[in-house]
């Protein structure tokens, strides 16, 4: 299975670190490849460093603005011309979506995946990583949306939330 994995590129705090670290090789172990920014730096590293330490293929979408900041040793990487087109092509290229912390970047990316999915442009399943409870609002919110009638249905057919790796990925495999 091709998980796409949208995160930060920042380098953050242990409290995310780790749980990154545990999910990417939990991906790896199992064979499944990991399809993502292909960023070599922050929690994008984290998680392309536990992926491939434990056997998993790695498939690194990065943007021209970002490419020297791609990953060398790679299995395969691809480099957009703009954040659309590498948006479209982690997709493309996912069997499943995992969001794990981030900024607006991240949140930009799953929020897309999500309004795709809403108008059944794909049937792909996403994960919100919970980590720490930083997704708390988001789900709180979503929650919120769904009882006041945004979502044409119900919000467990569009994301499940989950608080770890291994149970991101049960829900991904199930």
């Amino acid at each position: 299975m091709n998980i796409c994995v949208f995160c930060s590129a920042a380098e953050l705090d242990a409290v995310y670190t780790e749980p990154a670290r545990e999910f990417a090789e939990l991906i790896g172990k199992r064979g499944h490849s990991l399809v993502w920014g292909g960023s070599d730096v922050g929690l994008m590293k984290v998680v392309a460093d536990g992926v491939q330490g434990a056997g998993g293929r790695l498939v690194g979408i990065s943007v021209e603005f970002l490419a020297a900041k791609a990953r060398e040793g790679a299995d395969e990487m691809i480099i957009t011309a703009d954040l659309a087109e590498r948006k479209a092509l982690l997709l493309q290229r996912a069997d499943a979506i995992v969001v794990m912390v981030g900024g607006t970047g991240t949140l930009d990316e799953a929020t897309e995946i999500l309004e795709l999915k809403k108008h059944g442009m794909h049937v792909k399943p996403v994960v919100v990583l919970n980590t720490a409870g930083f997704y708390d609002g988001l789900e709180q919110q979503m929650r919120r949306m769904e009882a006041e009638g945004f979502l044409p249905r119900p919000l467990s057919e569009l994301v499940v939330f989950a608080d770890t790796g291994a149970d991101a990925l049960s829900a991904l495999t199930g």
